[in-house]
């Protein structure tokens, strides 16, 4: 990568970090909320200003855009994603980015809320960005850099790549899309637009982090039934359903189980939203292991849990529905080893140490690997997402931009190798 290249991933993120793009579970529209396409159509005009001609925002959401080869060869088309929404789990609007020039290794004080500590000890990760340009948001919102981490990565290697055309490449297709917070993010995309044989969702923590390997996930709603009157006249007649699911989530153990209680390779159950009446209570949960198989072991302890609860109200009756969410995508990248090795390359050349994880959840590329795009995730640096204390550091953002440059190089060079897998 040329030494005197200025980035812009940088200012292009603190620019993102500000428009609020929060995406709702509980909307029914498609992107869920509107106010994502407001950083969609900044994406299409800055695409098109850098000179991606074909730069477009669907009607549901999604922006596809093309940078033309560079090359003779014929080269795998590879795919660059990201997502433009941010979680719901944490306020969202009103986002203020701060940059910490030369981090000091010391606290970070949040100024609107100088409750909100980043406290090295409880980030690991902040222990070895000393010396580095740290972003944070204020103290009273998210920062988002999950993903807009990601989206600044991919627009700062498509103007480095425009302003490159000595750089040797294939087909390059990117692709920014809404709604993978709340699971929805590849529901509308256009495989055939996209064209792609091979892509990298950009929506990992660490540098040199790549993740072939993520959780399989399901989603479950339990739902109790009960028998609503008037309360002025409900004795041995009134079952109050909210009482049954109350039973219910007490009955879930309080040291296993869970993800408070689990880490690494084990899965969990999590009840992630609860409403009702006394004639209907739901709870909603979401199922996660890396074994795919043993997610039908989770879901049967669960609703022995739901047959006990139950058991407990005489007239009462329950309803289980499980509905698959995403896979582990291990089960397809496996098969193409070539990905991981261009990465692996790619990381090598820009000086990063290359480190495989495994998710304990999904992205975009675990639903793409099983739609027939093998869809791996590399690093961007964000970190604490979902929450206040969310950071990232400005030298692995601009890693992760140096490390896509290579990559598409790389992928150039071996083109004409013989691909494995099938």
């Amino acid at each position: 990568m040329n030494a005197n290249y200025e980035f812009t991933v940088a200012e292009r993120f603190l620019r993102y970090a500000t428009i609020d793009t929060q995406s709702d579970p509980y909307s029914q529209t498609v992107p869920s909320t509107e106010k994502q396409k407001d950083l969609s159509r900044v994406l299409v005009e800055e695409l098109r200003s850098i000179g991606i001609a074909d730069a477009a925002l669907d009607e549901k959401g999604y922006v596809y855009a093309t940078i033309p080869a560079t090359t003779d060869k014929t080269v795998p088309v590879i795919c660059f994603c990201s997502h433009v929404d941010t979680s719901s789990d944490c306020p969202g609007y009103n986002v203020k980015p701060i940059v910490h020039r030369n981090y000091d290794g010391k606290n970070i004080v949040l100024p609107d809320d100088p409750n909100q500590i980043i406290r090295p000890p409880d980030h690991p990760y902040l222990k070895t960005k000393k010396g580095e340009d740290i972003i944070t948001a204020s103290g009273t919102t998210l920062l988002g850099a999950d993903d807009k981490a990601g989206v600044a990565i991919i627009m700062d290697l498509t103007n480095y790549l425009v302003q490159h055309p000595e750089i040797k490449h294939g087909v390059i297709k990117i692709l920014f899309t809404p709604d993978e917070e709340i699971g929805r993010g590849v529901d509308h995309v256009d495989l055939a637009r996209l064209g792609a044989d091979f892509g990298y969702t950009l929506d990992g923590g660490p540098r040199g982090g790549y993740t072939g390997e993520t959780f399989s996930a399901n989603g479950v709603t339990v739902t109790f039934l009960g028998n609503s009157i008037h309360p002025g006249y409900a004795k041995n007649k009134l079952v109050n359903a909210i009482k049954i699911a109350a039973a219910f989530i007490d009955l879930l153990p309080r040291d296993s189980f869970s993800p408070e209680t689990t880490e690494e390779r084990e899965g969990f159950v999590h009840p992630v939203h609860m409403d009702g009446t006394a004639e209907k209570a739901t709870v909603s949960f979401i199922i996660r292991d890396f074994d795919t198989k043993r997610l039908k072991l989770h879901e049967t302890r669960l609703e022995e849990f739901a047959k006990q609860a139950v058991g407990k109200f005489s007239g009462s009756s329950y309803t289980f529905e499980s509905s698959e969410q995403y896979r582990n995508m291990k089960e397809i990248v496996d098969q193409y080893p070539e990905i991981e090795t261009c990465a692996k390359i790619a990381m090598e050349r820009s000086g990063v140490v290359f480190q495989k994880y495994s998710a304990r959840g999904g992205t975009d590329g675990s639903r793409l690997s099983f739609m027939g795009v093998p869809f791996p995730d590399i690093f961007t640096g964000e970190m604490a997402f979902h929450g206040k204390h969310e950071y990232v550091s400005i030298q692995d953002m601009q890693k992760s931009v140096e490390t896509l440059v290579n990559l598409v190089q790389v992928w150039e060079e071996r083109s004409g190798e013989q691909r494995t897998g099938g």
